[in-house]
């Protein structure tokens, strides 16, 4: 086995895997209709986050479990647009197809634009851990652990402006290098910034005034400091309060989640160039599981993506044990915890964040 190649390793997880699903689809061939099974998770999902929200509204459920059960059925959403960010539903129906997409993205509207996401999706794909992989390193892939990267992780926008500067002058240094053509740096960067706009932005703006004013009424309330919100943003923020509860607190949680896992499931900067084997590893330990619950487990199956990416969440959530067998057998990591010492780096520990 050390005598292949990373590409002759590559191939044969391919193939392995890619076996398991055609076993799977010949056994129960409905697997087959992924337009069916998109549109019903799609149905189910946004049927049962307005169900919560009902509940809530009347009274009879709290709003932390609405809060946790909503955050539940986004992570679900999530994976859905994933898999229609690679054409994996209506691809031939555009109108479907790109409804799908808005819809979910104004039930997550704290991430990326999703029809840039796209864009930089693929770009992952093609040069995961590099130092212009703008996808992960926009999720605080690759930066030293610490309160800053803790508190940060979920915050697309604070946490984009205390890393956009290193950013930009990596994508440059890339340029300069001849790693990255001058037109593609260029495009990365345009969209690190406006995948933003306007949407993730006003959402996270929203959330900001929300928790500074619980800080200020609790500051006033243990200690009567006297510092308010003016009434009009309180009565903003209270006619908010539906979209901050049935929408925005929950997607924190999920994004949270998301980008905990996703950015220390990828490795950074000193995996060999095209080397898929290098780019991520399976996190499944038990412990993990709360994190995991909200991002629909994508730590135990991302890393099979890696490898066939034109297969549906569902197909490798129920194949992924025999893709697990395969994964090992050729040297994909589990539970490399160390990651988290070694700011994600494959091997080394990080001189820099």
């Amino acid at each position: 086995m050390e005598s292949l190649t990373h590409q002759q390793k590559s191939s044969f997880i391919r193939k392995e895997i890619n076996a398991s699903y055609k076993t799977i689809k010949s056994k129960y061939p409905i697997l087959r209709y992924q337009n069916f099974w998109g549109l019903l998770i799609f149905i189910i999902s946004i049927s049962a986050v307005v169900l919560n929200a009902y509940l809530w509204w009347q009274g009879s459920m709290s709003s932390w479990l609405m809060i946790i059960l909503n955050a539940f059925f986004f992570g679900v959403l999530h994976e859905l647009e994933h898999d229609l960010i690679h054409w994996m539903y209506f691809k031939s129906n555009k109108v479907m197809h790109h409804f799908m997409m808005l819809t979910i993205w104004m039930l997550r509207p704290i991430t990326i634009n999703p029809w840039i996401r796209r864009q930089l999706h693929y770009h992952h794909h093609k040069y995961s851990g590099t130092l212009h992989d703008v996808e992960e390193r926009g999720v605080t892939n690759g930066e030293k652990w610490g309160l800053k990267r803790l508190l940060l992780t979920p915050d697309l926008v604070l946490g984009g402006l205390t890393r956009v500067t290193q950013l930009f002058k990596d994508i440059q240094t890339e340029i300069e290098s001849g790693r990255l053509k001058v037109d593609l740096g260029n495009r990365l960067k345009r969209y690190a910034v406006i995948g933003l706009i306007p949407i993730t932005i006003v959402s996270h703006l929203i959330l900001y005034l929300f928790a500074i004013n619980l800080l200020l009424n609790f500051l006033n309330s243990n200690f009567q400091t006297g510092l308010l919100f003016p009434a009009p943003i309180q009565s903003l923020i209270t006619f908010l309060n539906p979209i901050i509860y049935i929408i925005l607190l929950p997607n924190v949680i999920r994004q949270f989640c998301l980008h905990l896992i996703t950015s220390n499931i990828h490795y950074y900067a000193d995996i060999e160039d095209g080397n898929v084997i290098e780019q991520t590893q399976v996190l499944n330990r038990w412990w993990t599981t709360p994190f995991q619950v909200f991002c629909f487990f994508f730590g135990w199956t991302h890393a099979i993506h890696h490898f066939v990416v034109n297969e549906t969440f569902y197909v490798r959530h129920l194949t992924r044990k025999k893709a697990y067998k395969v994964l090992r057998k050729y040297g994909v990591r589990f539970n490399d915890f160390g990651t988290f010492k070694r700011a994600n780096r494959f091997n080394k520990i990080a001189k820099t964040s």
